[in-house]
């Protein structure tokens, strides 16, 4: 493409990064499962930021209602497939990256996908493909950044070493087969996680509880905007571009939450308090469900 030159896009990285680092992130390679909302947030961070590889992978297409949040969704590419109009995107900024296009068929790719992989980063929302993607990770050594079903910015990375999400948060779906993982237990699922978030952060001080109950009881989509999916996502990529350059610091596969609201940053509660405000929580939740 006439005008574009590499080290030129990314001269203004310097100060950040140096020279040797920004090589690293060219011939770097990224997984990202999912790229609408955190997951669009993050490939296009790392795209500027001059990652030269990636495969994406998404199920499905660009509607109206993801204009709110989604940066490659515009009206342009409204009812086109969510991968492909991302990649076209992301061309659209480095032509030279090179950029591998996956739909539903990701999950039986793994074997392949996982070890030519540098990190990943998780953007998609479905458990049973989530659970199934963390135990490959954890078996080919890579690390997995990811987020929670927050109304709050959040992020997480996942080492080889951590405990899965699924054991942590006490997924029904340990020790199940993830292709038999029924709708039932990913609404629980989605349960246990947001029952971590509201342990964990204020999260319940920040959103309309009430259309937060539909969401946990499985009858509305998750709710979204703008500002938060998108800082979370940029949060997201910050942690793969540590793992990539091998920087220390950034978070653990606990992760934290950014109040923007209070202008502070959320920590893991302590075990013993934890407990005792789980035990609130979930009466809270029942009471709010029912």
């Amino acid at each position: 493409m006439t005008g574009f030159d590499y080290d030129e896009m990314t001269t203004r990285n310097r100060g950040f990064v140096t020279a040797e680092e920004q090589d690293r992130l060219r011939a770097a390679h990224v997984l990202i499962p999912g790229v609408g909302g955190m997951g669009g947030a993050a490939f296009m961070a790392l795209v500027r930021a001059g990652v030269g590889r990636f495969t994406i992978a998404d199920i499905d297409t660009f509607e109206v209602s993801n204009l709110n949040r989604q940066l490659f969704a515009t009206l342009d590419t409204v009812g086109a497939d969510k991968a492909a109009a991302a990649r076209a995107g992301a061309l659209r900024i480095n032509p030279e990256a090179e950029i591998e296009l996956l739909g539903a068929a990701w999950t039986g790719e793994l074997e392949r996908l996982i070890p030519a992989c540098d990190v990943i980063v998780n953007g998609m929302d479905d458990a049973a493909a989530g659970v199934h993607l963390y135990r490959r990770a954890e078996a080919h050594g890579r690390t997995v950044i990811d987020a929670y079903a927050s109304p709050l910015p959040s992020v997480t990375v996942v080492k080889p070493d951590a405990p899965r999400p699924e054991a942590r948060l006490g997924y029904p779906t340990v020790g199940v087969e993830w292709t038999v993982v029924t709708a039932a237990m990913r609404t629980e699922c989605l349960q246990r996680e947001i029952e971590y978030v509201l342990t964990h952060s204020s999260s319940h001080a920040h959103v309309d509880l009430d259309i937060a109950a539909e969401v946990a009881a499985g009858k509305r989509s998750r709710f979204s905007f703008a500002t938060m999916v998108t800082m979370a996502g940029t949060m997201m990529a910050e942690e793969a571009i540590r793992v990539i350059l091998g920087r220390g610091g950034g978070t653990d596969h606990r992760g934290y939450f950014f109040n923007p609201h209070k202008v502070r940053i959320e920590r893991p509660l302590a075990a013993p308090i934890a407990a005792v405000r789980c035990f609130a929580v979930r009466r809270f939740m029942q009471k709010m469900m029912a």
